[in-house]
């Protein structure tokens, strides 16, 4: 009997070092010297307040070269709408808005009503490019910020927001 635990102690042991090993390697693999941030913003309650700015801080190094910004949505199938419309606002590192845009994110097939993007069960990801070639003017510290536009208080269904910026690989 005392051997027995003594080996699924073990067995525990081995499988907790082997999960730490491939987190570590995953977190290597996935670091890209490429990306800028690519961040995540998590919704209390499983709902976005329409106060709530998800807000993502970040420098710009080369202002000659072009970057993609993606969003990154993470909802529930139960979320109430085909779509999603976002306002974002781009500053400067002193809250001078630099631009700012109403924009229209398709979550669900509006024929079909499937879930757009990758997902498994009742959650799905689903990224969308806003720029395809965005320059800065300057180089320095920049905050982009992003508020729900739905017209809800609390909108259900939707998890998380998330920002990529990287540098188009050649």
């Amino acid at each position: 009997m005392i051997t027995a635990i003594i080996n699924l102690d073990n067995i525990m042991l081995k499988t907790f070092n082997l999960l730490i090993v491939g987190a570590f390697l995953s977190t290597l693999i996935s670091c890209d010297s490429n990306t800028i941030i690519d961040e995540q913003f998590d919704m209390a309650e499983g709902a976005w307040h329409e106060d709530s700015l998800a807000s993502f801080n970040f420098e710009i190094e080369d202002t000659t070269t072009v970057y993609f910004l993606d969003y990154n949505v993470r909802y529930a199938v139960n979320y109430p709408y085909y779509n999603l419309y976002v306002k974002y606002y781009l500053e400067d590192s002193v809250g001078i808005m630099i631009s700012s845009e109403l924009q229209e994110l398709v979550l669900f097939d509006k024929k079909t009503g499937e879930p757009q993007g990758e997902g498994l069960g009742d959650l799905y990801d689903r990224n969308v490019r806003i720029f395809e070639e965005q320059k800065f003017d300057y180089s320095g510290a920049y905050t982009l910020k992003v508020k729900q536009f739905m017209r809800m208080q609390e909108l259900p269904g939707i998890l998380s927001f998330g920002v990529k910026i990287e540098i188009p690989k050649e």
